[in-house]
């Protein structure tokens, strides 16, 4: 078979080269035009949402995380891999070349003999059916899909960390709230005994009032348990030690809330901007490459060696003497394997339809998040409104009740309820507010906030 005629076979060949299977993202998922849930209009951005909260320390948590975290370093790591095998697949496209040399020295009865030997071999086997090209698209959106993967464990730990901070700010309001009561409530203990020594009042009273302390004296180390647990969580996000933290947290600075106005996209364009719901889609068109792949892989294979190789007695003769030259083309083909080429296309075809549902798994999801988060911030917002109007109320009933029972118009029992009612509408409104900024922080992560798509073209390029 002569040269021409041979790539000639060659160029008629590829053009059987197979195609992958079509990727329609959320083709059959029902996307809704908009949010079940009112959202309110603004022009605030997702990016850098952790800036809006005002609060310096925050921000410094946030921004130093995916520098220390371990979970983030992960998929650095994970990254700089599918970039290795990109290029491995890659590589695999062009030819190879390989010199080789060899010195040998003999003896006879007559004397000694050198031979020098010099030679380069090159090897390249043509893509003819698309096997590798498939492989290499293949890789390169895995690639894609790991660096929207580190985006979304990126998105992910600074929720998390902001999460956690809020929940430290809301408990350190929690025990605030519980020093302040515990304060009028010894007070009251006080002004009890007073009125037992007087013989205005009864033991019974005082014993209440010791109660009421006690039971509010014993909620504060729980607080601080919670505090200090929480702060370590904090630290080990950041990749320091639990305790690191402790005494940049110490002084309760309140509970920053995020401002109104959040520019909310329609949903479509909310899963665009997940970096989890991005990374599912590259999985899948990555998974839809190793089908035609394994499907190329089937067809015969094209291999073409061409060799030049000098032999002489000198050194210095090698170059000069006529190399001997050679050209090998061959096809191979495989014509039986008990079915194996078949299963190999049979798994990628399964792979191909699990992340299919994947895919359409993470979109729902992602639409639930949204949804949920939405619901959360509309209830909180709602409940913080009315607790706040019913500690106004309990606040006057408190002192009003403490005042009369001082003055020996109203039995005890009615203070230690107005009391009662006072920490726990006081603890509720500190628990309501720290759920109204944390149902902030999981809606901006709903909404894939913290990243732009950019980053992912980047990222998997660098």
């Amino acid at each position: 078979m002569t040269g021409s005629l041979f790539f000639a076979i060659v160029l008629v060949l590829s053009g059987c080269a197979f195609q992958a299977p079509p990727v329609a993202p959320a083709a059959d998922v029902a996307i809704p035009a908009a949010w079940s849930q009112p959202t309110p209009a603004g022009e605030r951005p997702l990016a850098l949402w952790w800036r809006q909260f005002g609060d310096p320390l925050l921000v410094q948590l946030v921004e130093d995380s995916p520098r220390a975290n371990s979970d983030v370093r992960i998929a650095q790591a994970n990254l700089r891999q599918a970039r290795a095998l990109r290029d491995q697949a890659a590589a695999a496209l062009w030819p190879n070349l390989s010199v080789s040399a060899s010195a040998q020295r003999s003896r006879d009865g007559a004397g000694g003999r050198n031979l020098f030997d010099a030679g380069f071999d090159a090897s390249w086997e043509p893509d003819v059916f698309g096997a590798t090209g498939h492989g290499v698209t293949a890789s390169e959106s895995q690639a894609q899909a790991s660096a929207a993967t580190l985006a979304a464990t990126e998105v992910s730990i600074a929720a998390e960390v902001a999460v956690d901070y809020l929940q430290l700010r809301g408990a350190q309001a929690r025990a605030a709230f519980a020093r302040d009561n515990l304060a009028a409530q010894e007070q009251t203990l006080q002004i009890a005994q007073w009125r037992e020594q007087a013989g205005l009042g009864s033991s019974l009273e005082t014993a209440q009032a010791r109660s009421a302390v006690e039971q509010t004296r014993a909620q504060l180390p729980v607080l601080a348990a919670s505090i200090a647990q929480t702060g370590h969580a904090l630290a080990v996000l950041t990749g320091q030690p639990p305790a690191t933290l402790d005494a940049r947290l110490s002084t309760a600075t309140g509970l920053p809330q995020a401002p109104q106005g959040l520019s909310l996209a329609i949903p479509a364009a909310a899963l665009r901007q997940r970096p989890d719901v991005l990374a599912a889609e590259l999985q899948l068109r990555a998974q839809a490459e190793r089908v035609a792949q394994a499907d190329a892989q089937r067809l015969p294979s094209v291999q073409l060696r061409a060799s030049l190789a000098w032999s002489a007695a000198t050194l210095g003769s090698v170059g000069s003497v006529a190399a001997a030259r050679s050209l090998v083309a061959s096809v191979g083909q495989t014509l039986f394997d008990h079915g194996l080429r078949d299963a190999r296309l049979a798994v990628q075809r399964a792979a191909f339809d699990a992340a299919q549902e994947t895919y359409r798994a993470r979109v729902l999801a992602a639409l639930q998040d949204v949804e949920d988060a939405l619901a959360a911030l509309a209830s909180a917002r709602e409940r913080v409104v009315a607790l706040r109007a019913a500690v106004e109320a309990t606040r006057d009933a408190a002192l009003l009740a403490n005042n009369r029972y001082a003055s020996g118009l109203i039995d005890f029992q009615t203070v230690l309820d107005t009391q009662r009612t006072l920490l726990n509408v006081q603890d509720s409104v500190a628990s309501a507010e720290t759920d109204l900024a944390t149902g902030h922080v999981r809606l901006y992560k709903a909404l894939g906030g913290g990243w732009t798509p950019a980053d992912v073209q980047r990222e998997s390029r660098t």
